[in-house]
């Protein structure tokens, strides 16, 4: 059974070359358990290093997007091969010039398929592949081309320093939300924009709402009340590399004991609704599910949840966000299917990756 969205349009092409979940929350929500099983969206691969961090028997790297899973090879590559400081110039979040060398030095850890994928993308390759999706292109031409009609960037750099709670709200105020600010806010970032330039116009089906009002209510909260100096998708938002923080997987901390557990990942290029069906499904013991929901009717996203709850164990929960398309558990599986609300709602004002409306997790009974 396909996904919904492959209907609807294509994923040749990459279309997020970073993960743009904060995996700090996450890994709180789904209390990675060693040697257990989860199920992930693949997506570019970050959030998938993050699990195998936590040392997982087995991580499933599902993705409709040969291009998303040529993502995720890529990133296993530069575990296996480079050092940690080698793998930040490699990714985008530091400056480089031997980015296409680094990727010569990881070619013999990509299998045939991914290899010619990325051998025909070394412009990209050249440039960061962290830059390298359609949502990453589109952010790139915000950041060179209409940030500096409303910001200097001297007052950009202001804004990642530190600051205490009420610094930080005087200076968003004072400095940053200007009418111009607004208003190219509203034009760079409305449905239509967004849709044919950074995501796809199928996405939005089933939105409800504003995506600039609601994009704008929370970049002024990640300006606000977060600690932009702590937030790394804030800083590639509008820095365009990662200048005081970094995500989960790019961490040093991290690098190791993601590099020792990738024999442990399994990725496929799969519908979720597919791999359900496949005996490698039973007992899961969590899910990372991004957004998916969003991109589905809320009969078929109800109908996906009864198979997700089949396919877990006791205990088990489910992660995934939302961004203007309302998806939770409907009534009739509440049996089945306890929310974890103050969990939820917490890690929700903790979230980096700010865009989203809401987080659920939610637990199976």
């Amino acid at each position: 059974m396909p996904s919904e969205i492959e209907a609807k349009t294509g994923f040749a092409d990459i279309r997020y070359a970073q993960c743009w979940e904060d995996a700090d929350v996450l890994l709180e929500a789904l209390q990675v358990r060693p040697g257990g099983s989860y199920l992930s969206i693949a997506s570019a691969g970050d959030n998938v290093m993050a699990l195998l961090s936590r040392g997982p028997g087995r991580v499933f790297a599902l993705d409709v997007s040969p291009a998303q899973i040529a993502c995720v090879a890529l990133r296993a590559a530069a575990y296996r091969e480079l050092a940690h400081d080698e793998l930040l110039e490699f990714m985008g979040s530091a400056a480089s010039v031997r980015r296409l060398a680094l990727y010569q030095r990881c070619c013999k850890h990509l299998a045939p398929d991914a290899r010619a994928f990325w051998d025909r993308r070394r412009r990209e390759v050249a440039q960061g592949i962290g830059g390298a999706g359609k949502l990453e292109k589109f952010l790139r031409l915000y950041r060179q081309y209409v940030l500096p009609l409303v910001h200097p960037r001297c007052r950009v750099e202001r804004l990642f320093r530190t600051r205490d709670p009420l610094g930080r709200q005087q200076f968003y105020d004072s400095a940053w939300n200007n009418r111009r600010w607004r208003w190219t806010a509203r034009l760079f970032f409305s449905r239509s924009v967004v849709g044919r330039l950074g995501r796809d116009p199928h996405f939005f089906d089933y939105a409800e709402g504003s995506i600039s009002e609601h994009l704008l209510r929370r970049a002024g909260y990640a300006a606000s009340v977060l600690d932009p100096g702590a937030n790394p998708y804030l800083q590639w938002l509008l820095l365009g590399c990662h200048r005081s923080a970094l995500p989960y997987a790019l961490r040093p901390e991290n690098f190791e004991p993601i590099r020792a557990n990738l024999n442990r990942l399994d990725c496929r290029v799969q519908s979720l609704e597919d791999f359900l069906e496949t005996p490698d499904a039973a007992d899961q013991d969590g899910f990372n599910l991004s957004d998916i929901f969003e991109y589905m009717s809320a009969d078929h996203a109800h109908q996906l949840l009864e198979k997700l709850i089949a396919s877990g164990r006791k205990g088990a929960r489910l992660v995934y966000w939302n961004l203007l398309a309302p998806r939770r558990r409907p009534e009739r599986l509440a049996h089945r299917l306890r929310p974890l609300e103050d969990l939820s709602a917490d890690l929700q004002r903790r979230d980096k990756a700010f865009f989203y409306s809401a987080l659920n997790v939610e637990e199976i009974r």
